[in-house]
């Protein structure tokens, strides 16, 4: 059988477990669980952050680089795990993750130094990327098409809970326990993760499987790279990230330092961002079925780019002050349910015998670009909010430029497009 004939027939396959398969709801919510853990990992200590700096005996900007370390090994973590997944299946692969986890967690709650900090935190973040990057893949296993772009909606959704209320949580621990507490707390979550993760079944069977060996598997990489819609879905992401971290690291001076807000009201800002999010999540799971995934994320950039031209023309000139600077942002931040979900949605449809590796790819392009993102703020810093804005700019605009990538191929020939045994897809994504 030939590499197409066996693609179409893995596809054939898949389609036969979408169809047949309906979740429980403790599959969902395991599934959210481990979607939160980017999340959890670094919003929780972030309060902590300035007592740690003491208790280390360490600068700010070198506890800084915790987050940073984090990242990194969170971005090129994912690009091992997906191979490993499509070939020895998803929970167990998760299940390993989640061990590396708990043990950098508890390198983290009995480190001596930031440099060790910085080290378990890098063993934390291998640990923590194989849960966020294969539970989009297992969603991959039990949906296709729209109804995926809903349910990574609908789970986005549930997760955003976590950096809203992670920062309140965690300077509660800091309070009552200390800041190495907060590890602790994140090594009892770890293991009550791993033991609901085996209540589940496993979402990809072995006749599923790629056989294919591991450097064979990290190969397909190059090729991934060269599928033009790939890049698309992967670009509209990762300018996005980029554009979002970018966010992250600059409001905080942008907001209290430049325009003097107390920080508990800062708080309550970017907590309104995280609300936005998650409106617009709900709002993509009911609209994608009816307009496709792909017309979604045209509309998610399109919003994006434009509110970010408007947040680096209100940064640069300081008109409207505080208030037109938010309101940009906040838009920025919200077009976030239109773009994540259905670009990482477009990237899987492509390749569904492939989720795991396609899913890898995908994360490690959006966090990195996320570094890249925060780290030219920091750059380029001159004490206004200017930098920040032109960041958020090119990113915006790159994330619609990228779609110049899928649409000529996706649009010039609206025809539907039908697979034999398969299912009819049009151009839309549906």
């Amino acid at each position: 059988m030939n590499e197409k004939s066996t693609k179409k027939s893995l596809r054939m396959q898949n389609h036969g477990l979408s169809a047949s398969t309906t979740p429980t709801w403790r599959v969902l919510a395991v599934l959210s669980m481990l979607m939160g853990f980017a999340s959890i990992s670094t919003d929780l200590y972030l309060p902590a952050m300035p007592l740690m700096s003491h208790s280390l005996h360490a600068t700010e900007g070198l506890v800084e680089l915790t987050i940073s370390g984090y990242l990194i090994g969170f971005s090129l973590g994912q690009l091992l795990w997906g191979p490993i997944s499509d070939r020895y299946g998803r929970r167990s692969s998760v299940a390993i993750g989640l061990v590396l986890f708990v043990i950098g967690s508890a390198g983290c709650a009995l480190s001596g130094s930031a440099l060790a900090m910085i080290g378990w935190r890098v063993v934390q973040a291998l640990g923590a990327c194989a849960s966020v990057a294969l539970s989009r893949a297992m969603v991959r296993d039990l949906y296709e098409g729209v109804r995926a772009a809903q349910m990574l909606s609908i789970l986005i959704t549930v997760m955003a809970i976590a950096p809203l209320v992670g920062p309140l949580v965690g300077g509660q621990i800091v309070a009552f326990a200390g800041w190495r507490a907060i590890f602790w707390a994140l090594v009892g979550i770890g293991i009550a993760t791993l033991a609901a993760l085996f209540t589940i079944p496993e979402t990809l069977p072995a006749a599923r499987r790629n056989q294919e060996s591991l450097g064979r598997a990290m190969a397909r990489y190059g090729e991934l790279l060269r599928d033009r819609r790939i890049l698309g879905y992967a670009g509209a992401g990762g300018f996005f990230y980029a554009g979002m971290f970018a966010y992250i690291a600059g409001t905080p001076f942008a907001y209290i330092t430049y325009f003097h807000v107390p920080e508990q009201l800062y708080g309550l800002l970017f907590g309104l961002g995280i609300i936005g999010i998650m409106v617009s999540n709900l709002l993509n799971s009911r609209l994608v079925s009816r307009f496709g995934y792909d017309r979604m994320l045209l509309v998610g950039t399109i919003i994006a780019s434009f509110s970010a031209i408007m947040v680096a023309l209100f940064a640069c000139t300081g008109w409207g002050g505080l208030l037109w600077l938010f309101v940009p942002l906040f838009v920025f931040v919200s077009s976030t349910g239109f773009i994540v979900a259905n670009s990482i949605t477009g990237a899987l449809d492509n390749f569904p015998e492939r989720a795991g590796t396609v899913s890898a790819l995908v994360g490690a392009i959006q966090y990195g670009s996320g570094i890249v993102g925060s780290g030219l703020v920091g750059i380029f810093a001159n004490g206004t909010p200017w930098p920040m804005g032109l960041v958020i700019a090119v990113c915006g605009i790159g994330s619609l430029l990228s779609m110049r990538l899928i649409f000529p191929v996706s649009r010039i020939s609206p025809e539907i497009v039908c697979i034999p045994g398969f299912i009819c897809n049009d151009a839309s994504g549906e």
